[in-house]
């Protein structure tokens, strides 16, 4: 199985600049030993099950927990019967495509 998710974690409620909250989340995400892309909108991640994905993301969580009164998240998730590496090989379908 293959789980790709996409999400952006920030605290509201801090300076203009979240880049240090930011990096305290992709450096937990980066330690979960799970591939990731981040990107100026978020960070991808690849899983084999769905309990692993909400794993990286309560792990993320708990690195922000303590400093911060509100944290905003979103996610997306594409759970598919397949082989993993497809963070990559969507990207490439698209661009063979172009």
């Amino acid at each position: 199985m293959s789980v790709v998710m996409n999400f952006a974690m920030f605290p509201t409620r801090k300076n203009e600049s979240l880049s240090p909250y930011v990096a305290k989340v992709v450096k937990s995400i980066r330690s979960s030993g799970f591939e990731s892309q981040l990107t100026s909108m978020g960070t991808i991640v690849e899983t084999d099950t769905l309990s692993e994905a909400l794993s990286v993301i309560d792990n993320a969580y708990a690195t922000l927990e303590d400093s911060c009164d509100r944290v905003y998240i979103t996610v997306n998730i594409d759970i598919r019967k397949s082989e993993k590496g497809r963070i990559h090989s969507k990207i490439d379908s698209v661009e063979k495509k172009i």
